[in-house]
């Protein structure tokens, strides 16, 4: 069976108080929280697919910055999925949601840990701030 190849982000920005804040999205079909991210399409680079994924799921144009730890683990289907994702800033748009998204959240790091639905994903914000601070992915 071959692999799911997906791509998405930790898209961040600086709260009033200058705290890190992170964007999740839920949706409503699993019922959870996670980061914005997809499935690649056929010949799409992966950096494409995590600007893609994002300003569909968020209405938001999105700049990659570092990459993150990537995510493996067995989807629904039984399908070995990678996942790759990206510490990302919003360059553009106001916010509409996906079809797929029912409702977005803004949230202080720690708070944003809390809500996501899935421990893989609470590794990616995990690595966040390390990664924004040096200008690359952990080892």
């Amino acid at each position: 069976m071959s692999q799911v190849r997906a791509a998405g982000g930790a898209v961040w920005r600086r709260g009033p108080d200058g705290a890190l804040e992170v964007l999740l999205v839920h949706r409503p079909r699993y019922d959870d929280w996670s980061l914005p991210k997809g499935k690649c399409d056929r010949g799409e680079t992966d950096e494409d697919c995590a600007r893609r994924e994002v300003a569909e799921e968020t209405g938001m144009s999105c700049a990659l910055g570092p990459e993150l730890p990537n995510q493996r683990y067995v989807d629904q289907r039984g399908r070995d999925k990678v996942v790759r994702y990206w510490a990302m800033t919003v360059v553009a748009g106001e916010g509409r949601l996906d079809h797929e998204v029912d409702e977005v959240a803004w949230l202080p790091l720690p708070a944003a840990g809390r809500r996501l639905s899935y421990g893989r994903d609470v590794e990616v914000l995990d690595a966040l701030p390390a990664a924004l601070s040096t200008g690359r992915a952990p080892a």
